[in-house]
C-alpha cells in the first residue's frame, strides 16, 4: 500500500493529465469545451483511479461526453501512464459528478426557505404579544404574591 501523500500527488497529477489532454489532445467532438474534470481519487494501491467530471448542457450532451471519455480512455490513460512514470498505470473509471445537482437543489431548497422566512416576517410584523411582552417572573412579583397569601 502507497501512503496517502502519494495516492493525492497522482491523483493531482492524474486530473491535471486528463484536463490538458481533454483540452488539447483528444479531437472527438463529443468532448468539446462543456467537459469539466472535477475531482480524481486513487486507490490506495495506486491502481484504480476515478475521475469525476461535469458537463454542461443537457442530457443528450451528458451522454454523448460519457460515451467520448469511454472511448478515449485507453489514449488518457496513455498519457497519464507516460506523466507519471509510475511501475503500473491506473486504470481510469469516468465517474459523472452529481455536484452542480446537489448544488441546485440546496439553493431551491434555501430560496423556499427565504420565502418562508418572508411570510414569517410579514405576519409578524403587525402581531402584538398574547401576554405581557417580558413573561418572566421577577423576584418583586414573587414578594407580592407572598404578602397577598
Amino acid at each position: 500500500m502507497a501512503d496517502n501523500a502519494r495516492a493525492k500527488k497522482l491523483a493531482d497529477l492524474i486530473r491535471e493529465v486528463v484536463a490538458q489532454k481533454l483540452q488539447r489532445g483528444i479531437k472527438d467532438p463529443r468532448l468539446g469545451t462543456h467537459v469539466t474534470i472535477t475531482d480524481t481519487r486513487v486507490t490506495g494501491d495506486l491502481r484504480e483511479a476515478t475521475v469525476f467530471y461535469t458537463v454542461y448542457g443537457d442530457d443528450e450532451d451528458r451522454a454523448s461526453a460519457a460515451a467520448g471519455l469511454e472511448s478515449a480512455k485507453g489514449v488518457l490513460r496513455s498519457a497519464v501512464g507516460a506523466a507519471a512514470g509510475v511501475k503500473f498505470t491506473p486504470t481510469l473509471t469516468f465517474v459523472a459528478d452529481a455536484l452542480p445537482e446537489n448544488a441546485k437543489t440546496i439553493e431551491n431548497l434555501l430560496d423556499r426557505a427565504r420565502a418562508s422566512d418572508a411570510k414569517v416576517r410579514e405576519a409578524s410584523s403587525g402581531a402584538a404579544y398574547a401576554g405581557e411582552a417580558d413573561p418572566y417572573r421577577k423576584p418583586e412579583d414573587d414578594e407580592e404574591a407572598g404578602d397577598t397569601a
